[in-house]
C-alpha cells in the first residue's frame, strides 16, 4: 500500500511530494533528490499505526 506525503527540502526549503510505501514498516528512511534543486535529502518517516498519519523529517545528505 502506498500513500503520499510532503516534506520540506533541507537545502532550498521548497515543499516536495513523495510516495510512502506503508507496507515497508512504521519507521523508514531513504535518500530522495529534491524536485526543485536536485539536492539529496535523507528522509526519515514515522507512520502512526492507528491513524496512518505520516511525519517526515529531512536533512542534507553528508
Amino acid at each position: 500500500m502506498q500513500n503520499t506525503a510532503e516534506y520540506t527540502c533541507a537545502y532550498c526549503g521548497e515543499t516536495n511530494l513523495t510516495f510512502v510505501d506503508l507496507s515497508a514498516g512504521m519507521q523508514q528512511s531513504y535518500v530522495e533528490d529534491c524536485q526543485v534543486c536536485c539536492q539529496p535529502n535523507v528522509l526519515f518517516f514515522v507512520i502512526d499505526e492507528q491513524t496512518l498519519d505520516i511525519k517526515i523529517d529531512s536533512e542534507p545528505e553528508n
